[in-house]
């Protein structure tokens, strides 16, 4: 196995979560940890490294990847600081009175990280890992917990909550389901709700089932999907914050999808506000709606002869 793989598997069993144990990650380790294709992890040793003059030059060095000098601050930001956080490095140990943007900003393997490492594969890496872990934790539940925390929860019309990921996608997703629904769509049955981390996160698949509406195809569902059983209408809904609006090739697509369900389709394309539908407002198809979560009250008609409704 090549060190960039063992160093990968150093940080995943160590319970880190995956974008800390991509392959920047792992460079960026063994550059930490001074350890070269040749070397036996026995011989890891304490040095203290800069991101530019440190870090990028051993790993450019050493293992043939030569990161641009701009992509110093995404060593910063997506590797190191999770790295201190979870306590596999110190920041500016030979001098932490150092202020934030110093040049001579640095990092080190801290002590007890380093005795684990030295230790794998040998006999005592498996102990040596779980009290490590049993006294720093596991950052990957850490950012777990936090996920959890920051969760946005969306309460359907039958009074049950589903949680979405945090982010503004997801935002403006909750905003449809209470806030679109019961003023256009008379409060409609939820069908499907998509999640920017779990694509299908809510699927009725009975009555997707029953409408003619294919349950194992989710990746070519809009975002939201609701029912108007009194009027039956189905709400076809695309949530937008940097791309994706109903546009004239999206429409084609999802009649092709949706041919075997012959009720009412009225396509939406949501945004959270009036400067993100004007970057769209060119690309979205006629014959459908526009809804902005910051005027709730309101929907704009791509139409010329009829307000909402299905063609």
């Amino acid at each position: 196995m090549s060190k960039l793989l063992e160093a990968q598997e150093i940080l995943k069993t160590i319970g880190l979560p995956p974008a800390q144990y991509n392959e920047m990650s792992a460079l960026t380790f063994l550059a930490i940890c001074n350890i070269k294709e040749n070397d036996n992890w026995a011989n890891a040793t304490k040095q203290s490294l800069g991101v530019t003059k440190g870090i990028m030059i051993f790993v450019n060095e050493n293992y043939n990847k030569n990161y641009a000098p701009n992509t110093r601050e995404t060593f910063r930001r997506n590797v190191l600081h999770q790295f201190v956080q979870a306590r596999l490095v110190d920041y500016n140990p030979d001098n932490p009175n150092l202020p934030v943007n110093s040049p001579r900003a640095h990092y080190a393997i801290t002590n007890e990280f380093l005795e684990v490492v030295k230790t794998y594969k040998t006999k005592g890496w498996n102990n040596s890992v779980k009290k490590f872990i049993s006294i720093v934790g596991k950052l990957s539940e850490v950012y777990l917990k936090e996920r959890e925390l920051i969760q946005i929860p969306v309460k359907l019309a039958n009074g049950d909550i589903i949680k979405l990921s945090a982010g503004k996608h997801n935002e403006v997703q909750a905003a449809i389901v209470e806030q679109f629904a019961p003023r256009f769509a008379n409060g409609g049955t939820l069908l499907y709700l998509g999640d920017t981390a779990k694509k299908d996160l809510y699927v009725n698949e009975e009555k997707l089932k029953e409408l003619g509406i294919p349950i194992d195809q989710h990746s070519k569902l809009p975002d939201v999907v609701i029912f108007d059983s009194e009027r039956s209408w189905l709400f076809l809904i695309e949530a937008v914050t940097s791309h994706g609006p109903v546009s004239p090739k999206r429409i084609v697509e999802l009649e092709e999808f949706l041919k075997n369900c012959k009720i009412g389709k009225v396509y939406v394309t949501a945004f959270p506000d009036m400067s993100e539908f004007k970057k769209h407002s060119s690309n979205i198809a006629w014959d459908t709606e526009v809804w902005l979560m910051e005027v709730p009250d309101h929907m704009i008609h791509f139409n010329g002869d009829r307000f909402m409704g299905p063609r």
